[in-house]
């Protein structure tokens, strides 16, 4: 009798609990615990042509740098007069405010409530305070070394590229403090051009192409696809144009990055997913998917 309580002993069938004792080590699973094994849960397939579509966003801001660097070297050395870019940026802005208008029929506007007039309220009382304070942003870094100020400026050209909102839900994305680093990087750069209506020119400009051009072009993505596209290819050509009565090497550097991020990044993307492996089963955290917000009250 006793031998045959010690041979259906083992046979006992193993219970992932804590609570009962049974007769097997405490690391001990049977062929039941890998049942539940799952590989590649949440992994998402992605398609070449969206992800191309969706590095758009990262082509159009590596393109508002350049633009914005070219614009300031063209008014540094004099080949262009700050009245002509003034001009030239209040048209865009006009024609940029009624085709964003005209994207959704004014739908978002009556949305927001927001009328017109106090969009041109701000806009008057903006150019009014930023043309008053020029002579201050002119001399606010004359104790400050050119090559300081350089530095500074690439360093927060470089932290804007990087804490801009792309799309993606990081912790690492703040639209303010990307807006606000352009800002900054724009002011050290005015501050090194020749009189206080170039400085305040080139502040405006980098409202406009930081804070306002981002809001249109995303606009455009959402509404409609292929004028994005074309935009966005226009807008290429039009950096690479302008970098390119710079520098020769220079345009061929911008034009391998950008390629590279449009064509060749998604390409390994997708290739990559192939050797994704991630492991799911009962040994994952749990998670609590009830709303306990009850509880708390």
């Amino acid at each position: 009798m006793p031998s045959m309580q010690l041979e259906l002993k083992p046979r006992q069938r193993w219970q992932k609990v804590l609570y009962k004792k049974q007769p097997f080590p405490d690391n001990y699973v049977d062929q039941s615990f890998l049942e539940k094994l799952r590989k590649n849960v949440h992994a998402r397939q992605y398609q070449y042509r969206a992800v191309v579509f969706e590095s758009g966003v990262v082509i159009q801001q590596l393109c508002s740098v350049c633009v914005f660097v070219v614009i300031w070297w063209y008014m540094d050395v004099g080949l262009l007069a700050p009245q002509w870019l003034f001009g030239a940026g209040l048209a865009s802005s006009l024609l940029g405010y009624v085709l964003f208008d005209a994207i959704d029929s004014g739908a978002g506007r009556s949305e927001s409530g927001r009328m017109r007039w106090a969009d041109l309220k701000s806009s008057v009382v903006f150019v009014a305070f930023t043309y008053g304070f020029s002579p201050v942003l002119k001399t606010l870094t004359e104790s400050v070394s050119t090559d300081t100020i350089y530095a500074m400026s690439a360093f927060m050209l470089l932290g804007h590229l990087i804490f801009f909102d792309y799309g993606a839900n990081a912790a690492i994305v703040s639209s303010t403090l990307s807006l606000n680093m352009a800002i900054f990087a724009s002011v050290c750069l005015a501050s090194r051009l020749p009189r206080s209506l170039h400085a305040f020119v080139m502040v405006t400009f980098a409202i406009q192409i930081f804070a306002l051009w981002p809001m249109l072009q995303k606009k455009l993505k959402a509404r409609t696809p292929c004028g994005y596209v074309a935009i966005t290819l226009l807008f290429a050509m039009a950096a690479l144009g302008g970098l390119l009565t710079i520098t020769g090497v220079g345009a061929v550097l911008f034009a391998l990055l950008l390629v590279s991020i449009s064509c060749l990044c998604p390409y390994c993307l997708i290739r990559l997913q192939l050797f994704k492996n991630n492991i799911h089963g009962p040994w994952d955290e749990a998670e609590i998917k009830e709303d306990l917000s009850k509880f708390l009250l």
